[in-house]
């Protein structure tokens, strides 16, 4: 009986787990069917929403070339490391490997993540080397990924520094030519969708939103051979004389376009840890100075231009100085009786000043206006300056004396050889220009400032400072005719100028006989024993010169003496 009952409610048991493991079966199939049949587009959809992601597209910044389609500043690949904080935290145990293969303190990292949960985007360090990216990747950690990216390269580092100048970690440019130009190099992002997987990583491109537009390429009128020279030698001499600064500019005589622009001291682009702003100004643009001796030039062609002197016409500089407004304009030494043409050789501030004091000062001004003094050189450089140059009308009688060698007017080394460009070639002002110009035009200048015969014997008295007797016989470029002018300033300091800090210059252009070349080389404080422009910035440019003209075939035209006295005569000069 008690069998039997026992049996029963045995049976009884197995009956029930039986069914209630048959209806949890028939409620997982039906659960199944639902899921996979009935629901499965929009769990699909739910699934897809968490895991999907839009994600930007680097744009590749457009090149910087020399005018020979050399790269100055290229654009590489790189990896960004960036976290999805909620999920980063919940690793936080391998926080340690990521940041030791990082090379970062754990404490920084800590730092970079702290207040940013709820961010959905965080950067860990940007910009690292794709095989080091890899290595990141292959530590598997949550919430870690990589954004590629580009890194901004300068393959002539310091050479090129100043004028190209730089971007900031976003590619966006700083300084220089890649500021100026931000717009035209800098590229549109592009977006896409992605798939990624628990971790963070991505494991699917779904779809191409946007494409990436790329910047375009910028061609400079530099040439990067002739940049480099001119680097090379403006280094050696501000380091050999002890100089503060230097600067160097070399422009095409018929174009006006920049071939070269340097400065001293000097910064690398690619590595720019621990240096000041200072460092970062293009002085070649920026800086302005007395040009002293190098405005004479100017001053005796107003007086050529007026008709009322000729490079034979004698001015009396005895006894070597001269009262002026209650002041003493002074030589070096007292050169007497001389003409016009050895006021130019012998760089006679008495010979100039009154030669100045007899034009009407209108006439002066026009001159010095026509050639660009106190307005942009028109590069579009950040930060260039426009000189000071002041109205006619302000002028005193020692003012006017004095700017007459290049006193009471300040002037940038970019102004000063662009004015000499308008010497060496047709008379005529042209915009100074870093941009190649792809329609292969000349630029739009402005109205005939020096006649021809003007400049012919403007150039011949420039070739006498060159030479033996004059003033820059270092200047001098064997198998080339050279036409230049020096330049001792003394630096302006409170209550007047100093007796012991000058600024060398030279100012010059080869060939003289048609000059293809000038330059302006400008040395700031060298050493008290050699500080005269003759000495200092005359054999930079030489050897700069020199360099260039053999770099773009110019053929020498120096003739032997008595040819050369013969030509001369010949043309009236």
């Amino acid at each position: 009986m008690n069998i039997t009952r026992t049996n029963t409610l045995f049976r009884g048991r197995i009956l029930f787990v039986m069914g209630v493991v048959g209806c949890a079966m028939i409620a997982l199939v039906a659960r199944g069917v639902e899921l996979q049949v009935l629901d499965k587009d929009f769990l699909q959809e739910e699934g897809t929403a968490r895991h999907l992601r839009v994600v930007s597209i680097a744009a590749h910044r457009g090149s910087i070339l020399d005018r020979n389609g050399e790269p100055l500043a290229v654009s590489t690949p790189v990896d960004s490391v960036w976290v999805e904080p909620s999920e980063f935290l919940t690793a936080e145990s391998r926080w340690p490997q990521l940041a030791r293969l990082l090379d970062m303190p754990l404490k920084k990292l800590r730092e970079t993540i702290k207040g940013r949960e709820k961010r959905g985007f965080v950067y860990i360090k940007r910009r690292i080397a794709p095989a080091l990216a890899a290595q990141v990747m292959a530590l598997e950690i949550s919430g870690v990924s990589l954004q590629r990216e580009y890194r901004r390269y300068y393959p002539a580092g310091e050479v090129t520094g100043h004028l190209l100048g730089f971007t900031n970690v976003d590619d966006i440019g700083l300084e220089g030519m890649e500021l100026a130009y931000d717009k035209w190099l800098r590229g549109l992002p592009g977006s896409k969708r992605v798939i990624k997987d628990r971790l963070g990583h991505i494991v699917e491109d779904v779809e191409r939103i946007r494409r990436p537009q790329p910047g375009r390429d910028l061609r400079l009128t530099i040439d990067r051979r002739i940049q480099y020279l001119a680097y090379r030698e403006l280094l050696a001499t501000v380091k050999k004389h002890k100089a503060r600064s230097g600067s160097v500019v070399v422009l095409d005589a018929r174009t006006s376009e920049v071939l070269a622009m340097v400065n001293q001291p000097a910064f690398n682009p690619n590595n720019r840890r621990k240096l000041s702003g200072e460092r970062y100004r293009n002085r070649a643009v920026a800086d302005m100075f007395e040009p002293g001796s190098t405005m004479k030039p100017f001053t005796i062609a107003a007086a050529l231009q007026s008709g009322r002197y000729a490079p034979d016409t004698l001015i009396d500089t005895a006894p070597g100085y001269y009262k002026v407004g209650g002041h003493t304009v002074r030589d070096n030494r007292n050169y007497g009786l001389i003409d016009v043409s050895t006021v130019i050789q012998k760089s006679s501030n008495v010979g100039a000043s009154k030669i100045a004091l007899t034009l009407p000062p209108e006439q002066i001004w026009q001159i010095f206006h026509q050639v660009g003094f106190g307005e942009s050189a028109g590069v579009g450089f950040p930060g260039e300056s426009s000189g000071v140059f002041t109205d006619f009308d302000t002028w005193s009688e020692l003012e006017r004396a004095t700017l007459s060698f290049g006193y009471g007017v300040a002037v940038t080394p970019l102004q000063l050889v662009r004015a000499y460009a308008a010497l060496a070639g047709d008379g005529r002002l042209r915009p100074a220009s870093v941009v190649m110009n792809e329609q292969g035009a000349l630029a739009e200048t402005g109205p005939q400032i020096f006649s021809h015969r003007v400049l012919a014997q403007i150039r011949n008295m420039m070739e006498r400072v060159v030479s033996r007797d004059g003033t820059a016989v270092k200047a001098a470029v064997p198998g080339y005719r050279v036409a230049g002018k020096t330049g001792t300033v003394r630096k302006s300091v409170a209550g007047g100028y100093s007796e012991d800090r000058y600024l060398a210059l030279f100012a010059g252009m080869a060939p003289a006989s048609d000059p293809r070349l000038v330059m302006v080389v400008v040395i700031d404080e060298p050493d008290s024993d050699e500080f005269y422009g003759g000495l200092v910035a005359a054999p930079v440019f030489a050897k700069v010169m020199a360099g260039a003209l053999r770099l773009l075939a110019v053929s020498p035209d120096a003739l032997p003496s008595e040819d050369r006295m013969a030509a001369l005569v010949e043309k009236g000069l």
